[in-house]
């Protein structure tokens, strides 16, 4: 990847600078990011980013838990060392992570990860009962993570970014484990909201945002604790909306909120931008023009997911 961005030879990453660049957020959470412990291609995004006119002097990533191995079966197919053998789907160490590009400055030292907190421990957790105990003694609950990284605003104050990325509720067997864990990624947010963790809750103002990996109304999966979040008290669900038309077999939502597109499933709304209900909303959006629009089919060969916005004020 770090060769590619250097090279400028990828389509689909000369897409994702100019989406990037046309959307010109103050701040931007970058989902299915590969880390590398320098952040060097990071930095060579970043590059890529200022020459197409998006300047972001700060950044921020921490190493996800995909790809870390395990040492355990846990696909139970009596094999070890795959890539569902590890802490979360990944074929290498820090494939699909995420990454923070920001134009306020980051308080990386003040920043949270708790992306160690194992899965067993969040309260009311729906991991599968069956599960061994020597996996229970080290499955972390997160997929890729689940960071609070705090940026310094030009008052003095500071807004959190609550970032994760969830697990696709699929690719498992009948005990439900990814549809079950993502469920409780989901669910996370929730506990620590309400001071249900043995850690303290973010201070306001803050913003969750991040890829859920579940349509609250349409998909395969457990709705019950993504849809307690977008309805969360502290929260305000915007209900970002897009323009473009797709083809949605079985929608049963809104298809104005979708966020991505899946070929044999149509639209999901599986992207979510969330500020806290202190922040006053200036407008929200999903970046998805009409078919027609000249730059849809860069939006398409960027990623399958459309950018996610929301406008604020700074306090």
């Amino acid at each position: 990847m770090l060769q590619s961005l250097q090279r400028k030879a990828d389509p689909q990453q000369s897409a994702v600078v100019a989406v990037i660049a046309a959307l010109n957020a103050d701040v931007v959470l970058l989902t299915g990011m590969d880390y590398d412990l320098r952040l060097a291609a990071l930095d060579a995004l970043v590059v890529r980013l200022a020459v197409a006119g998006a300047s972001y002097p700060y950044r921020f990533a921490l190493r996800p838990n995909t790809g870390v191995a395990t040492g355990q079966d846990l696909n139970r197919n009596g094999r070890i060392g795959e890539p569902q053998d590890a802490m979360g789907y990944g074929r290498f160490a820090g494939a699909g992570g995420m990454a923070i590009l920001s134009r306020l400055p980051i308080d990386s030292d003040s920043s949270r990860d708790f992306s160690g907190l194992l899965w067993v421990d969040l309260p009311g957790n729906l991991s599968p009962p069956d599960t061994p105990q020597a996996v229970k003694d080290i499955q972390m609950l997160s997929t890729t993570g689940h960071w609070e990284v705090p940026l310094r605003l030009p008052t003095g104050g500071i807004l959190r970014l609550l970032a994760w990325h969830g697990s696709p509720p699929v690719f498992d067997g009948p005990e439900d484990r990814n549809g079950r864990r993502n469920h409780d990624e989901a669910a996370f947010w929730l506990r620590l909201l309400d001071g249900e963790l043995t850690v303290p809750p973010p201070e306001p103002p803050f913003v969750v945002l991040g890829q859920s990996s579940l349509d609250p109304v349409d998909g395969e999966g457990l709705p019950t604790a993504i849809r307690a979040l977008l309805a969360h008290p502290g929260l305000q669900d915007t209900k970002p909306r897009g323009g473009g038309s797709r083809d949605d077999p079985g929608h049963s939502g809104d298809a104005a909120l979708d966020t991505a597109y899946y070929a044999g499933i149509g639209g999901l709304r599986v992207d979510l931008v969330l500020p806290s209900t202190d922040l006053t909303v200036i407008g929200s959006g999903v970046m998805w023009p009409e078919n027609g629009d000249p730059f849809a089919a860069m939006l398409a060969t960027a990623s399958r997911h459309r950018p996610v916005w929301v406008d604020i004020e700074l306090p």
